[in-house]
């Protein structure tokens, strides 16, 4: 009997498919003829499948939260846990954006360009910065549910998963019907991704045949600034981090991680990349489930070192455009300003553009600038997000070996 290809490979083969495909129907295939292949065959197809791990994202982050806040067992260990995830998210979402700002004052994305500057554009209103921490708490947890507001669910979640450990003996039964259902959720998601070489390839090929590459030339600068912070923090600031923190080898991590990057590539979304990436945790990197049902949502919702760099790069782009020169305060702000704005983007596609907007305010720096950057953000969002993701997952592995709890055998196997 023949061996089967693993579907890491097809996934691969369907991005690299996908992506040859997209540059040569945009190129070659008649407007209407690409029209109607991205109506008929390739939006359903990319919907069917991002829909698939939509669904079981919300049922997933609530069972694994509460089982691994649950799990944890010790109210001082999950304290524990907590406070070196949080801290580790809050330093590299600060040193992202402060690398990207670096870059950019370096490589000026913004002078010497004839891009005409828009006069009229209207952001979506982007909220104040502190009540992105009192809408934390649900007033209703199953309106939460419904609405899929992560980090309600998350705040909900670790409290029920707390109050198990508190109860003991008598909520056991209860617990162990939340771990079964986990359990199944688990299986849901082996089987939707079954369907992800399809949806890969449809997505990506839909984005390079809806745009092409002609839509960076530009904003080839802007767009090189990002991708160059992207890579340092992706390579530089996490392997370095896994080596001397997490004390494992980095080339280990990435050689198992890069099918999970695919799949935030494709789909531009950290919420729906959740599954696949505690799946891979837990299997492939040896990381117990009790630390990655915890640090993995709360990373999705909280982590967003990609579109802090992008903020970052934004900010001085759309100031070097309009003629606004940035003194150290106000970049300092943009630091503070990213980082906190950085818990509140939703993790879905586009939400770091509003967040962005938020940034602009703080520093008086013309919202209109964020029509300049829609145009190649599409693209962008698909490489930000890989770099979110990764970093949820390399702080896992840290904070799952600084507890004595990382399974050397199986991440190093």
């Amino acid at each position: 009997m023949k061996n089967k290809m693993p579907l890491a490979n097809k996934v691969l083969i369907a991005l690299i498919t996908g992506i040859a495909f997209g540059l040569i129907a945009h190129a070659l295939f008649p407007a209407q003829f690409n029209d109607i292949l991205l109506k008929w065959i390739l939006t359903p197809v990319g919907d069917v499948f991002l829909r698939g791990i939509k669904m079981i994202v919300v049922p997933l982050v609530l069972c694994s939260l509460i089982s691994g806040a649950a799990s944890i067992g010790d109210i001082k260990k999950l304290g524990r846990v907590g406070g070196k995830i949080l801290s580790y998210y809050m330093i590299t979402t600060a040193l992202a954006v402060t690398i990207a700002l670096i870059i950019a004052n370096v490589i000026n994305p913004g002078i010497g360009l004839n891009l005409p500057l828009p006069t009229e554009y209207k952001a979506a209103e982007s909220p104040f910065i502190m009540s992105v921490f009192t809408n934390m708490i649900p007033t209703n947890p199953i309106e939460s549910l419904v609405k899929g507001d992560m980090l309600q669910i998350i705040i909900f979640a670790i409290l029920f998963g707390v109050s198990i450990t508190l109860v003991g003996e008598g909520a056991k039964p209860l617990l162990h019907v939340i771990n079964q259902a986990n359990e199944i959720m688990i299986k849901i998601i082996g089987i939707v991704m079954l369907t992800a070489p399809f949806g890969v390839f449809a997505l990506i090929s839909k984005v390079l045949i809806a745009q092409g590459l002609d839509v960076l030339l530009p904003l080839l600068k802007y767009t090189f600034a990002i991708l160059l912070v992207l890579l340092i923090q992706v390579f530089l600031v996490y392997g370095t981090a896994l080596k001397v923190l997490g004390k494992v080898n980095p080339i280990k991590f990435y050689k198992k991680f890069w099918t999970v990057m695919v799949v935030a590539f494709s789909t531009s979304s950290s919420n729906a990349t959740i599954p696949v990436n505690m799946d891979v945790c837990k299997r492939k990197l040896g990381v117990p489930e009790s630390i990655s049902s915890f640090t993995i949502p709360l990373g999705a919702t909280v982590n967003m070192d990609g579109t802090a760099i992008m903020q970052g790069v934004a900010a001085v782009f759309i100031a070097q455009l309009f003629g606004i020169d940035l003194n150290i305060t106000q970049q300092l702000l943009i630091i503070l300003t990213a980082t906190l704005a950085s818990i509140g983007t939703a993790g879905v596609p586009g939400a770091g553009v509003v967040m962005l907007a938020m940034v602009l305010q703080q520093i008086g720096i013309p919202l209109e600038g964020i029509a300049l950057i829609l145009s190649v953000d599409r693209i962008i969002d698909m490489c930000r997000t890989v770099v979110n993701i990764t970093g949820d997952a390399i702080g896992t592995v840290i904070v799952s070996n600084s507890e004595k709890e990382l399974d050397l055998e199986v991440y190093h196997s």
